[in-house]
């Protein structure tokens, strides 16, 4: 079998260029020429993992089938590529030096002083190769975070730095950067670019193919000079135009031949043309839709939308789906009340619960459910917005004012959500909490089964508190349908009010497993719900 291509893909000149939806597009074309191929994200930070990281500073954190905590960009890989990833998909600086100095703990270095070369480099090239030592894959995309000059990177620079040498001709490097336009001289400026190259040439490594941010069209004139001053074919320097659409760039790369450059390179030929109809028809349902709705998004981090990336892409999958335009509300939990949640959602088509963590905003979520459920509001609750829905459920028609979650009210008298036994004596908060996919059965008469159109599915989990199984009988006999359980421990995994046009509480994470290719079924079925709620108003 030919030997696994490793490609990097690394940033200059400023953050948050796409790295990782270039990588995530450049995968899409390489798999729809039949190859192999998976992503993977080298994170700068010490953090281990981003699960205890404030979304406020990193934004959503991604949980994968095998339940790691990870980077939101594997998030984009599994919605462009359609296939899940793995621990081994996301690593962080944390977590390379927690293992060499585990290693050095066991004397497994024999004595040796502990370095950054080799010891922390060799670890860094163990994680990348690994995936292409195990996965089968004939590419392994590896995008590194941050900016090419920044301190936190150079053990990352200089681990490509070795690879290039140590694989040869099965090693590359595209690098994204900005060409800034003035609008005073209205000209693009090459020379961000030409100095972020030179850095990374200090670091003795040689971009291969340069990818150019621009909002403007890069002409033949400018990617000549870029190829002289960074020692680039100009074939190989391509231009990446600001899109309406993260996903309209697997179009946008294809026409600009990225694919067919990277194949080049490799000195390969592509095995089939790329069939990238089903990906032109998402797009053409997305950018003309039927009708615009508007759902509120109910949650405490929505000043950051990066928090919730997931869901506002669901949205646009299932909103796609159906062929409307979904606009997301963005609703602070903690500025609702029982007495402005009708001023606050007026209007609204739907209204989904965010999860979360914690009392801030908790009874603004709380009062939201009871506006949705009594004015008949689409309704989709998520991890805490199922919990918030059992909790008002309780409270509004069984009468129990003081049910709560043990999480923000220990004391409660009724504890309808309450911590795991398994958490119980749990201290460390870093990957500690039930995480990654656990089975569910499904209600054959539940709206849940009704957009699953099965009875056994697996989901993602991420959180401490539960379904409280001891007022499950008293909830039931009230009228709250627990119509998804997990058949191993019990666990009430979904409810539904059933007297409603679609009321639905999760205590999963299905945002996580929606695709471009594959629009999660309970999205879809929620939007549905929105569009003929809207038409029937």
């Amino acid at each position: 079998m030919a030997s696994t291509k490793y490609i990097f893909v690394t940033g200059g000149v400023t953050s948050s260029l796409g790295k990782g939806i270039i990588s995530a597009s450049l995968a899409t074309l390489l798999q729809a020429r039949g190859y192999r191929v998976t992503i993977q994200k080298l994170d700068p930070y010490i953090n281990v993992d981003p699960g205890t990281l404030n979304p406020y500073e990193h934004g959503e954190c991604y949980v994968t089938e095998d339940g790691a905590e990870t980077d939101l960009d594997l998030g984009h890989y599994e919605r462009f590529l359609n296939r899940p990833t793995s621990q081994g998909n996301n690593v962080t600086t944390g977590r390379i030096y927690q293992s060499v100095i585990d290693k050095e703990r066991r004397g497994d270095f024999l004595g040796k002083t502990v370095q950054v070369i080799p010891h922390i480099t060799d670890e860094i090239k163990s994680r990348i190769r690994i995936l292409g030592d195990t996965g089968n894959f004939n590419f392994v995309i590896t995008e590194i975070g941050g900016t090419v000059g920044d301190i936190e990177a150079l053990p990352y620079i200089e681990s490509v730095r070795q690879l290039k040498w140590e694989l040869e001709n099965d090693c590359m490097v595209v690098h994204l950067t900005l060409l800034p336009f003035l609008r005073v001289t209205g000209e693009l400026k090459t020379k961000p670019t030409q100095h972020s190259v030179k850095t990374m040439l200090e670091s003795g490594v040689q971009p291969d193919v340069l990818v150019c941010r621009s909002e403007h069209s890069v002409d033949a004139d400018i990617r000549k000079k870029l190829a002289l001053f960074t020692n680039v074919r100009p074939r190989n320097v391509i231009e990446s135009r600001d899109a309406s659409t993260i996903y309209e760039l697997p179009i946008m790369m294809y026409k600009e031949k990225l694919d067919e450059v990277v194949l080049d390179h490799f000195l390969m030929e592509s095995k089939i043309q790329p069939d990238l109809n089903r990906w032109k028809d998402f797009l053409s349902r997305l950018q003309y839709p039927k009708r615009i709705l508007e759902i509120g998004l109910v949650g405490k981090y929505v000043e950051l939308k990066d928090s919730y990336k997931s869901i506002t892409e669901s949205f646009i999958h299932a909103g796609a789906a159906n062929e409307v335009e979904v606009k997301v509300r963005w609703i602070h939990s903690e500025h609702l009340t029982p007495e402005n949640a009708t001023e606050l959602c007026k209007g609204l088509d739907g209204i989904l619960v965010a999860p979360g963590f914690g009392e801030r905003g908790f009874e603004g979520k709380v009062a939201t459910v009871q506006y949705a459920r009594e004015q008949k509001i689409p309704y989709f609750g998520i991890c805490y917005g199922m919990q918030a829905a059992v909790i008002e459920y309780a409270r509004n028609v069984l009468g129990w004012s003081d049910a709560s979650t043990t999480e923000v009210h220990p004391d409660s008298t009724k504890p309808v959500i309450a911590l795991m036994d398994e958490q119980m004596h749990i201290t460390d908060m870093g990957g500690t909490m039930r995480l990654g996919a656990q089975k569910c059965t499904l209600d054959e008469g539940s709206k849940a089964f009704e957009a699953y159109g099965e009875t056994i599915i697996s989901e993602r989990h991420r959180h401490r508190y539960e379904f409280n199984n001891e007022y499950k009988e008293e909830l039931v006999a009230a009228g709250l349908h627990t119509s998804g359980i997990n058949p191993d421990s019990g666990l009430v995994e979904i409810v539904e009010v059933q007297d409603h046009p679609f009321f639905i509480g999760v205590q999963y994470h299905p945002e996580y497993k929606s695709t471009v290719l594959n629009p999660h079924p309970l999205f879809v079925s929620f939007v549905r719900a929105a569009d003929e709620y809207r038409q029937n108003k």
